[in-house]
């Protein structure tokens, strides 16, 4: 007669399964701040603003952040870009206020008007020696980047999205406007995103030379999701490859 053995591993598989769960949804790591220090600066229609300046260097590359994130978002690649050689500031768009390390500008969220913080954002990396800028946004902060960098006297190396909309309340990156943006352009969006990737098309259609075709990424992520997401080192890839192409450090 055949004797049944008692099964004894399942519930070490199932502590092991959960642990590799807990492992899985940990959060990563705080970012390192130590190579950073605080600013204040104005936007270009005056409203107070704070950010966090990272490295050192001739080129300097502007993040602004998507709704409803802040500077907090970059501050892992703006290290990176750091690492690199590149002056790199953070901010939060006005009426954005996480405080502490996030930061506090001043002002109310008024999405229309943020292409005027990215201008201020210029200004101030400008002052800090950059003598070569480039822009990098997400979402709402990369339409802003596009309408900042079609302004008179911009002077803009290269503007770089992320799942950027062509309008989003009262934010136009419209025909007429991209006309006006003389910089290297990269539109890279998630293809399971498939708004921000109609968009990413969208953008690089109207959009004059110089520009890249767009990278549309097997992701669903949106923004600064991207660079943390399952294709996070592609994407940060792709742009840092873009940035020492036309704007290096």
């Amino acid at each position: 007669m055949r004797v049944a053995v008692p099964v004894r591993v399942r519930p070490i598989a199932v502590l092991l399964l959960g642990a590799a769960a807990l492992v899985a949804c940990a959060e990563p790591p705080p970012p390192d701040l130590s190579g950073s220090r605080p600013v204040t600066f104005e936007s270009r229609d005056g409203v107070t603003l704070e950010g966090r300046l990272f490295g050192d260097g001739p080129t300097g590359v502007v993040l602004s952040h998507m709704q409803p994130a802040d500077q907090r978002s970059w501050f892992g690649f703006a290290n990176r870009l750091a690492d690199q050689g590149y002056l790199v500031l953070t901010y939060d768009f006005r009426g954005y206020c996480p405080g502490g390390e996030g930061g506090c500008s001043q002002g109310e969220i008024q999405i229309p008007a943020i292409w005027q913080d990215v201008l201020g954002a210029m200004d101030f990396i400008r002052s800090q020696g950059a003598t070569t800028v480039a822009l990098v946004g997400a979402s709402m902060g990369g339409t802003a980047s596009l309408v900042a960098a079609g302004q008179e006297g911009a002077d803009v190396a290269v503007v770089v999205t992320l799942s950027a909309p062509t309008s989003i309340e009262g934010l136009d990156a419209d025909a007429a406007l991209l006309q006006r943006v003389g910089a290297n352009k990269l539109f890279i969006a998630g293809v399971g995103d498939a708004a921000a990737a109609a968009s990413a098309e969208q953008l690089y259609e109207i959009a004059p030379p110089p520009k890249a075709a767009p990278e549309i990424v097997p992701a669903d992520d949106h923004g600064t999701d991207l660079l943390t997401g399952s294709r996070g080192e592609a994407v940060q890839r792709i742009i840092e490859t873009y940035l020492a192409q036309f704007a290096p450090a």
